[in-house]
Order: C-alpha cells, then structure tokens, then sequence
C-alpha cells in the first residue's frame, strides 16, 4: 500500500435477534493520515439500507466519549473521514489498532456496529533518544565484551517498525540484536578486536537504526568511546528477566522487585550501579531504581485500563564501564476502581397503551473499563414493572415491553436501570427512563347507576328538566369526550323523542310534552352514552318515567243518575225505624292514592234533622224515627269531595219521597217538576223564536231577488219595443254597481274554496273571480242622456215599472 493512497476493505455480519431491533457488525479498513473529507464507505450499499431510509429513521454515529473521527453524510449515505487520524497517537503500539463506534436509525430502531481498523503507514523515522552514546571501556576488556546501546524509537509497527541496526566502522567492534517476547528489539555492541589505549584513547563510531518501510527510513546515533585502562570483568545480572505485578492505584513508594547483578572486580571496578534504561513515554515518571541496591518502587499512579504492562530495560554498570542490561516485567492488576457507564443510545417518550409485548422502549449501552469479574456487568430494573431488559450483544441492551399497558391504570412510568458490576465491593450506576403511556380508546362509558327511575307530577310544563344521568369514561382526551342519546324506540306507536329529549353535553333528561297520568302512568327507554374516539364506544343504560298523579279530575256521580226527561225520587215508607237505608251516592274518582278517596257530605236537605249520609261510604240513612209531620217531598244535597291539595268534588241532587202509598206520592209530583217544567217551556220558546226569524230572512232575500229578476225582465222588454241599440259606458273592472234608489248591494261576490290541514304550513285557499268584475249598468243615452233616463225610470216607476239591464257572463 502506498503513502496516503485510500484502499479499504468491508466485511461486513449481521445477525438478526428476537428483538424489533437489529444488530449487525461491519468493519472498514482505512490507512492513517487520511486528508479530511476522504471516503471510508458507502455505509447504505454495504448494510442494504435506502437512503431515504437514513434520513426518516434520524441516522446518527454513537461513539460514546471518543472523539469522532469519521462522520456520515446521510444524503449519500457515505462515511468521510472528519478528523485527521494519527495511528500512533491513538493506538501506540498496540495492533491492530481501530474505531469502534455505532450506527443508530430510529422508526423502528436499529443500531449496527462499525469498527474501522487504521492501518500503519511509514511516517515515523526511527529516532534515537539522545543525541550521542558515551562509552569508557577498558583496554583490557576481553573480546567478547557486551556494551548495551540505546533502543532507537520508531512509533510505527510491523513492517514500518524498528527492523535492525548498522554500525560503522566495524572494525572494532560488531553489532548483536535480541528480539523479545514482546516484539521489541535491544541491540549490544561486542568487542570483536582488542582495544590498546596507548594506539587510540578515542573512537567514533556511527550506529544507524533502519525500518522496513517503503521507502526505507533510518536515524542514526554517534558512538564515542573512551578507552580505559583495564577492567577485567563485567557485571553480569543474576535473572535476565524479573517479573514482578501491582495492583493498579498502589500507593507511591510500592516496592515492586529488586534487581541484581554481580562483578568479579574488586574496589571500584567491582562496584555496580543500576539505572532504568531509557525511561521514556508512559514509563516516565512511573518507576525509580535505587542505584546501589537496584531496588524498583513505584513513584507514580497506576491505571489498568491505560496500560496493562510495563517492559523496563535496567541497565547494571560497573565503575570500569562495564555494564550488562536485564529486563523487568511488571504486569499491573486491576482493581475495582470503575463503576458501570451507562449510555441511553435511543429513547422512546411515550409509547401507545396498545402496544404489543416486546415493542423496543430504549437501547442502552453499557461498559466497565475494568476486566474479569470487576468488568461483568449484571442489568436489573424496578420490580412490578411490564418491561423487561434484554441482552444483545457488544454490550448493547434494550429495554421492552414484557405484559399489557393500561393507561387508565398507569399512566406514566419512571423505570430506573440499575446495573452492578461483580467486583468486591460491587460498583454499581443507575439511569431513570420517563416514559409516557398515550391514549387509545378501549374504555367504553360507563353509567354512574345500572338503571334509572324518576318521578315528574303530571300537567308538567314542557321542556322541564326531569334529572340527569351521568356516564363517565376512563380514557383521556377526545376518546373520553361522553355525549349522550336516546335510543330510537316507540311507546304505544309514538317515538320515545316526541316525550323526552336528553342534552348532548350535560346528559340532562327534559320532558317535550305534557303528560296525563290518567293516559300514561310510567315509561320505559334507553339513554346512549357515546365517547368521541374512532371508532367510537357506547353504552345504554335503562331509564323509567314514573308520571306522579295530580288532583286534576273531579269526583264523577254514578248514581243516581241526573237526567232531563224524566225524575227520579227515593222512596221512604212513614215506618221507617231509625238507620233506615234512603238510598247509596256513588261515585268515582279518575285520578290515584289520596286524590281518589272520596268523601260524602249532607249539604243541603229539606229536614236536615231526619237524614244523614255515610262520610266513606255514601249511603242516606234516617237518624231518627219517620213521623206523620215529614213532608213528603224531600230534596237532598249531597257533595261528594276528593281527598287531593285542592280538593275538587261533585254536586247531586237527591228526591225523597216520605209516604206509605202511591196516590200520596203522586199528587206531590207534579209541583215537584214545576221549576223543571218551567226550563224546558223557555228553552222551546227561544228555539221557536230562532226559527221564526231565520224563516223570515230567507223569504225577504227570496223577495228581493224575485223583484230583481222582475225589473230585468221589464227593461230588456223595453229595449226591444223601442228598437234602439243600447249604449254600454266602459267602468273599471272593480267598478260597483248601486242602483238608483239608494239601497245599497253587496258589491263582489266571491266563491272561496279552503283546504285546511293539520299543518298550518300545508293549507290552502282558493277563490273565483267575483261575478260582479262581469256585471255592468246599461245607460242608454250615455253621459249626456243620464238625466233622459233618470226621468224615463222616474216615469216608469210612475207606472210601477222599473228596469235594470243585467249582463253576467
């Protein structure tokens, strides 16, 4: 691959779970120092996603508290490049070296996991960390004499990387160069001629440290040795490796190991001094070495999830120069120091109360930098609760739904996610979703009462308010909006809204009519009370009218009976005893309850002293022994009164005859019926005299229109003796004709036709033209001749001839 050329690869997984979301995997692979704007990857054609599919699901990149390196353009659904990336700032050493961030869509979500690796490129020259390396060696230093170097530094890795060493000239001495366990590479210099200080005290070499890349990038160090005079033997370390670990966040001064190595010299060329060779980046700071003891302690904070191992080259040099190098390997142990970090991805603010079990709510994700059991993350939430939290992968969970919502029951829920890590003690965090039920109409109303009844006093006015019924819905909003009507149904053939209406609103009952108690005592119908959803939802509920009877009716007399023709009279024989039983009013009462109990009085009676009648039941008894001195003609009175507020009653008459025989009775008859005699004689008096009267209108109207006929007769007579032609004046249509003598007529005559209905908007009314429009006046001599013939019609009145000339047509 060639410098800043763009060549990426996708391979793309998904898998599909048993949630509503999906989860897929796909990994690009990018070199480093990418030009802003440069394409990583048709992010849409590699996942098989529409473009218009990103914009309406809100696509958008997660990447937790990283830096965003890469961004997407949604109108092409292609990701570039946002931010310069340097491989070895970002990732070290470490390989391979990637992003990891997320795709999120929402309606309905989906999330995908994208990682792009960052290829090394060659854009570090390997560097050497001083500028000259000092040597002071002994000529008397056997061949075979190890010096180590210092490491040339190249941050790039593989192929790019630190691949080997020259050294020039090499007369002298010969380069060795030991790769670790760790793919890190230490270089030493063997003596390979001996050394003689009286020819050369000094020496200058040149080491030159070279990678692999293309093209090849090299640094280079200058060597200067000091020859001394003998040193025989060189320190040699005891362990070429110590391993020793720390537990990350050890406090300072924590003593990790302790290195040693011997010289067989003696004095000062047999004493040894240790130093940390090369202590730089992210040991700098971190480690200290007692230089005579070679005891290695902790001067510095620890962070597992920064850096898991610490390679530490120390180098043990005697006084005489010689020195060999042993290496410390510390691996840092983590400790429970990080609490779960939970990041809600996507969220849901409310949900319908329908919605099925397993809807998606929220995507969370969640990680604990920490590793083993302190890392494993345990996700609970509140109990009691129709949600559950499930597992997917890369750490990804999603809240669902798990039962039936209600939000008549619950409307809003507050679940709180709490997640634990297994460390000792356990670290745990914990987030508060809000989420909001919204209505739909599945509560239909419901009445306050199974079924209603109610009173209304008959006579009522209408319009009247009877009561209220009243139905209540559990929904919210317009699907909990009640409105209320009757249900369509007939009384006795008459529909139950031509006798009560109820309120759309209020569910009041009103009465349309006026009831009678006497025709209806009570009803029965239904009331529907419907909410506003869609589709809408209803319930009736049974109303009954019960009509309160009012004392509207009089007390009616059955017996005895009032007639006009003939008379009725009780008889009493002169031996009637005391309690004797005259006779029994009977009467009724069409009204109810109290109103119909009826009560009999003795108002008014010839002898009050001989006759009493029975309050309750209306029977006319004697109170005291008959005697010969009672007259014979007896008149009662009875009043017959109702028990109502007010009362009403009735009025009867009562004839009582006191006598053994009939004769007796007889000769008291006739003045008995003198006053009825009398009525009936007026009333035949006032007919006759009607009928008289209208005898003599008809004969005088026969009369005039007999004389009428006769006067036309006469004058058209006239006209055809004398054998002139009339001259006919012209009159306005409404023109009224009155005859000469003064006595008026009637001017029109009209034939109405009427058409009358129930509705008065229906009826009709029809007339003729009246006949008088067709009736003219004949003047012979016209305007000039009126006097002629006023005189001529004087003369023939004279002679007892009138004439008047009559056209109709």
């Amino acid at each position: 691959m060639s410098d800043r050329t763009m060549a990426w690869q996708v391979l793309l997984f998904v898998s599909l779970s048993g949630l509503s979301s999906v989860h897929g995997q796909i990994v690009y692979s990018v070199p480093e120092e990418m030009t802003k704007g440069s394409v990583v990857g048709n992010i849409a054609q590699d996942l098989g996603l529409d473009v218009k599919r990103l914009k309406s699901g809100k696509v958008r990149i997660y990447t937790g508290d990283g830096t965003e390196y890469v961004e997407l353009m949604a109108e092409k659904g292609i990701l570039l490049i946002k931010e310069r990336i340097d491989r070895e700032a970002l990732c070290g050493q470490t390989t391979p070296c990637a992003l990891h961030f997320q795709i999120i869509l929402e309606n309905p979500m989906e999330f995908y996991s994208v990682t792009v690796e960052i290829t090394d490129i060659n854009d570090n020259t390997p560097i050497f960390p001083v500028e000259e390396m000092a040597f002071e060696i002994s000529e008397s230093s056997p061949l075979g004499a190890r010096f180590t170097l210092e490491k040339a530094i190249d941050s790039d890795v593989g192929i790019n990387g630190l691949q080997g060493y020259a050294l020039k000239p090499s007369d002298v001495f010969e380069l060795e160069t030991q790769t670790h366990s760790d793919d890190t590479k230490s270089v030493v210099m063997i003596l390979k001629r001996s050394l003689d200080r009286e020819k050369e005290d000094r020496l200058y070499l040149l080491l030159t440290a070279t990678d692999g890349g293309d093209p090849q990038m090299s640094g280079t160090v200058q060597l200067r040795i000091s020859v001394l005079d003998a040193n025989d033997n060189s320190p040699i370390c005891s362990q070429r490796v110590y391993k020793s670990s720390v537990l990350e966040n050890a406090p300072k001064g924590t003593v990790l190991t302790t290195v040693h190595a011997s010289d067989a010299d003696e004095g000062l060329n047999g004493r040894v001094a240790y130093t940390l060779s090369n202590p730089a980046g992210d040991m700098a700071g971190l480690f200290k070495i007692d230089d005579t003891t070679g005891v290695l302690k902790l001067i510095g904070d620890t962070d597992y999830e920064k850096i898991k191992r610490y390679q530490i080259d120390v180098l043990a040099k005697d006084h005489g120069g010689l020195s060999d190098t042993c290496k410390v390997i510390i691996d840092v142990l983590d400790a429970n120091d990080n609490s779960p970090i939970l990041n809600v991805m996507s969220k849901s603010s409310s949900i319908p109360e329908n919605s099925k079990s397993g809807t998606v709510v929220s995507i969370l994700n969640i990680q604990d930098p920490d590793s083993g059991e302190n890392g494993n993350v345990q996700c609970t939430i509140n109990e009691n609760m129709p949600f559950v939290l499930k597992t997917s992968s890369n750490n990804f969970h999603s809240l669902v739904t798990d039962g039936e919502l209600d939000r008549e029951r619950d409307s809003t829920y507050n679940i709180s996610v709490t997640c634990s890590d297994e460390g000792v003690p356990s670290l745990s965090s914990s987030v508060t979703l809000s989420l909001q039920i919204s209505d739909v109409n599945d509560n239909a109303p419901v009445f306050e009462r199974s079924s209603y009844e109610a009173s209304i006093p008959e006579n009522n006015s209408p319009g009247l308010s009877i009561f209220t019924v009243k139905a209540i819905d559990m929904d919210f909003n317009q699907n909990a909006r009640v409105s209320y009507m009757l249900e369509q149904s007939s009384l006795n053939g008459v529909i139950v809204s031509s006798y009560v209406s109820v309120n759309a609103e209020s569910g009041v009952i009103h009465a349309v009519r006026t009831f009678d108690y006497e025709q209806i005592k009570n009803f029965n119908f239904h009331v529907k009370a419907q909410d506003g959803g869609s589709p809408p939802l209803s319930t009736n509920v049974s109303v009954k009218i019960n009509i309160q009877d009012q004392n509207d009716n009089a007390p009616q007399i059955l017996y005895p009976v009032q007639t006009s023709g003939s008379l009725v009279a009780e008889i009493v024989p002169r031996s009637a005893d005391v309690g004797y039983l005259v006779s029994k009013v009977v009467a009724v009462d069409v009204d109810s309850g109290q109103n119909a109990w009826l009560s009999y009085k003795l108002r008014k009676g010839s002898d009050r002293a001989l006759f009493e009648v029975g309050a309750q039941n209306g029977e006319i008894r004697t109170i005291r022994q008959v005697t010969d001195k009672d007259a014979v003609k007896q008149k009662l009175t009875i009043v017959v009164e109702d028990n109502g507020q007010p009362s009403r009653s009735a009025t009867v008459n009562v004839n009582v005859a006191v006598a053994d025989s009939f004769p007796e009775i007889l000769s008291e008859f006739t003045d008995f019926t003198h006053d009825k005699e009398y009525n009936d004689n007026l009333t035949f008096y006032l007919v006759l005299a009607l009928a008289v009267v209208s005898f003599l209108f008809i004969v005088s109207i026969i009369a005039i229109l007999s004389v009428k006929c006769y006067r036309w007769r006469r004058e058209q007579m006239f006209y055809k003796s004398n054998g002139n032609l009339p001259v006919i004046p012209y009159y306005p249509p409404l023109y009224a004709d009155v005859d000469v003598g003064g006595t008026g007529t009637l001017q029109h005559v009209y034939n109405y036709e009427v058409c009358r209905t129930m509705d008065s908007r229906k009826s009709d009314l029809n007339y003729a033209r009246p006949c008088s429009e067709s009736i003219i006046s004949l003047d012979t001599c016209g305007k000039d001749t009126l006097p002629h013939a006023n005189r001529e019609r004087l003369a023939m009145d004279d002679a007892g001839n009138q004439y008047n000339t009559l056209v109709c047509k």
